[in-house]
């Protein structure tokens, strides 16, 4: 079965930084886009950052610059790279896969806070 399973959250400093990471099992990884989303309470879900499987990258205005998504097609994992954390990345970060279905993480909380 398909298995996405996040890991690497926990509580930061703002300014601090923080690494994701996502492991894939059960699918083609390569053949999947892969995105990250976040989820902030009370709020809706929403994209974070999308890696194509030709390595293309976008990210939503609020991280540019700050994260960084990369994958590894032989390990079958893809990765956030969090800088200058802000309170407002405050959330829990979804991996999320998709070829003609989507896959979802169960999710690994994120914190910034002093």
């Amino acid at each position: 079965q398909v298995q996405l399973v996040e890991s690497g959250g926990g509580l930061v400093q703002p300014g601090g930084s923080l690494r994701l990471s996502c492991a894939a099992s059960g699918i083609t990884f390569s053949a999947y886009v892969m995105a990250w989303y976040r989820q902030a309470p009370g709020k809706e879900r929403e994209l974070v950052a999308t890696i194509t499987t030709g390595r293309g990258t976008s990210y939503a205005d609020s991280v540019k610059g700050r994260f960084t998504i990369s994958r590894d097609n032989i390990k079958n994992m893809v990765y956030l790279q969090m800088n200058s954390l802000r309170s407002e990345d405050t959330a829990v970060y979804y991996c999320y896969g998709r070829r003609v279905n989507g896959y979802w993480g169960q999710g690994t909380q994120v914190t910034v806070s002093s």
